[in-house]
């Protein structure tokens, strides 16, 4: 598990009454074969025991020289409820969730953890079910169960998990804290499942040992938790709750409105190079369709989120290279100083206080003589609480826009008016309505139209939504 400086990982261990498998639990952990490389945490939250469980982690403590982290429920509120508080108080790279007994052997953790450690993965399940080692036969009515909730819960993610129960499961940490967690019992697990692939992130499974415990052992899953299991796969399944930050699930909305995007991509086409570098490229909504036919195309963004969704939707794409970019910082530019002929940036600059030395960073990664593609929301009169909601310092005139631009040191060749039929809409909701959200149902009933915009946006009597500066490096 070498070739990595240092890696640090939280595993996640939440407890309800288990004085007799804790302590071991924790023991084996500790003796786990992670490498002197990686930084080990432990969270170990109890869900409100009336058992020694406390008086057991007492002891345990000691051995764990300052690596255990203990939280408390005052009282027992469920599985999910306790693994949400771990993931909430974690502070790793990667984290694990570990059932606190011994159905789950941690000789298995670093099989589990390959795909994250090597970049490959953004969550790992372990599979009791795929063909490795061994495994504790036990029942046949609930290996059905399972069977039956997987697929239940892989025709609402459409995936093709054969383990969506496992009790391990590996992530990223930072994606997983970016998503809002709600369940209380065992419904995690589909929530998890259901929102993980919702996110588009790439998820792979692995197989591991699996020892069950007998209900006389202290199984706790039952029939209702089933019940309960399958209802939360139709809530999750039928909604989009994957995103905590706001503006972050306005982007996830628009990835859905396709028509809309390739209206953009058609507009700035043809001003596009052979050698591209898009600032800000999200979740890869435009990217997808400037990307193709160019010999080289950087697509870089500043959040870690995006890039990591960026790298699942990308990977095996040979022309497609990807970057952490922040354009208020002139530093994450230094490795592609002058070598773009053309920087698209799509709706980033209304966003950063210095919108004039994120201009001079665009025209310090082109070449002389290249293109730079800026689009930004038009027109102040009409800053309302979306603009609030996506972080927008400010709405441009054209006038403002040139001037920026040649500040900066381009040569102005075009301002193309573009999308002048959602203006109204936006006027609306934004100022009027007062709405700090996107409606799903106005998105989807707009898209279905665009074909219809796109041929009369051009005679609508006012000023565009947006507007897009074609300009070249002096």
């Amino acid at each position: 598990m070498s070739g990595r400086a240092t890696t640090s990982l939280s595993i996640l261990i939440p407890v309800f009454n288990e004085e007799d498998w804790i302590a071991a639990v924790i023991e084996r952990v500790l003796a786990a074969p992670l490498g002197e490389d990686v930084d080990l945490e432990i969270v170990v939250v109890d869900d409100g025991s009336t058992d020694g469980t406390a008086d057991m982690l007492d002891l345990i403590e000691a051995r764990c020289g300052g690596r255990l982290k203990r939280i408390r429920h005052p009282q027992n509120r469920g599985k999910g409820a306790a693994i949400r508080t771990a993931i909430a108080n974690a502070t790793s790279e990667f984290a694990v969730i570990q059932d606190s007994d011994f159905e789950y052997n941690p000789q298995d953790l670093p099989r589990l953890l390959q795909p994250l450690f090597q970049g490959r993965a953004d969550a790992v399940f372990g599979s009791r079910f795929l063909v490795a080692g061994e495994r504790r036969v036990l029942y046949f009515w609930h290996a059905l169960a399972n069977h039956l909730l997987t697929t239940a819960c892989n025709m609402a993610a459409d995936l093709n998990l054969t383990d969506m129960e496992t009790g391990y499961k590996a992530f990223r940490l930072s994606l997983v804290q970016s998503i809002p967690l709600r369940s209380e019992r065992f419904g995690i697990e589909p929530e998890l499942t259901i929102k993980l692939a919702q996110r588009r992130i790439a998820i792979y499974e692995v197989p591991i040992s699996y020892h069950g415990r007998t209900y006389e052992e202290g199984k706790k899953i039952g029939f209702k938790d089933a019940i309960q299991a399958l209802f939360v796969i139709a809530w999750y399944g039928l909604r989009r709750d994957i995103y905590q930050d706001k503006g972050a699930r306005i982007l996830d909305a628009l990835s859905e409105t396709r028509r809309f995007n390739r209206w953009m991509a058609d507009t700035i086409t043809q001003y596009i190079g052979a050698s591209v570098l898009e600032i800000g490229a999200g979740i890869g909504n435009m990217s997808q369709h400037l990307a193709s036919r160019r010999k080289s195309y950087i697509a870089s963004d500043y959040d870690d989120e995006h890039v990591a969704r960026l790298r699942a939707r990308f990977q095996g794409r040979p022309n497609v290279s990807l970057m952490r970019c922040d354009l208020t910082r002139a530093a994450d530019f230094e490795p592609v100083q002058g070598l773009a002929d053309t920087v698209v940036c799509l709706n980033v600059v209304e966003h950063i206080a210095d919108d004039a030395a994120g201009l001079r960073n665009i025209a310090s990664a082109l070449q002389t003589g290249g293109r730079a593609i800026i689009l930004v929301p038009q027109d102040q009169r009409i800053y309302g609480t979306l603009d609030e909601v996506l972080g927008h310092y400010r709405r441009y005139s054209v006038t403002e826009l040139r001037t920026r631009m040649e500040e900066a040191g381009f040569e102005v060749e075009d301002v193309l008016q573009f999308n002048r039929v959602t203006r109204p809409g936006w006027y609306v909701n934004g100022r009027i309505l007062k709405r700090r959200h996107f409606s799903r149902l106005q998105l989807w009933m707009f898209d279905r139209m665009v074909w219809l915009w796109r041929r009369i946006d051009r005679f609508l009597p006012w000023p565009a939504v947006s507007i897009i500066a074609i300009a070249k490096k002096r």
